[in-house]
């Protein structure tokens, strides 16, 4: 198997995994609803796993399933640039997410191991384990974002936004 089939395989199941927890954050909202207004009975675990779908959809899509061409752009700016300007551009901007997202890596990972201590109120999750996802998307945005400079200094020239297609990101 070549590493872009392997990069395909992979991106599908994190597609997959992303189709899953949108569901289960969709059926716990809607147990939600349910109790609390059919039963009169709100139920307070269906209301923390909806948080916590949702901040790990956003955080593991953001890391593993959006594409850099599905990333919000100044297309105003960006777009009508020649190619040695959207390469400038994509360069001071790759460096600025390395530089930003690195500085904060170290209080992140404070925080995230701090929060052992504490347990969501139903689930009784560990904090840690629920904002482990910001350590996993960090480490991938810096990878991207790297692997992306480099990409760049050699050269490469980001794709033009073409506004005949449009993309939703889903």
């Amino acid at each position: 198997m070549s590493v872009r089939k392997a990069g395909a395989w992979l991106h599908r199941r994190a597609e997959n995994i992303a189709a899953g927890l949108l569901a289960v954050m969709f059926l716990a909202f809607v147990v939600q609803i349910a109790f609390r207004y059919l039963f009169n009975f709100p139920i307070g675990w269906a209301s923390e796993l909806t948080v916590a779908c949702w901040l790990w959809l956003v955080l593991f899509g953001s890391a593993f399933v959006l594409r850099d061409k599905e990333e919000i752009r100044f297309d105003l700016l960006y777009g009508p640039a020649g190619r040695r300007a959207r390469i400038a551009m994509a360069i001071v901007f790759s460096t600025a997410l390395l530089i930003l997202y690195g500085m904060s890596f170290q209080a992140s990972w404070a925080y995230v191991t701090y929060m052992r201590v504490e347990k969501a109120s139903y689930l009784k999750i560990r904090m840690d384990w629920m904002f482990s996802i910001y350590i996993v998307f960090l480490v991938a945005i810096l990878a991207r974002y790297l692997w992306q400079l480099v990409q760049l200094l050699r050269g490469r020239d980001p794709e033009a936004p073409d506004a005949t297609k449009v993309s939703s990101a889903l």
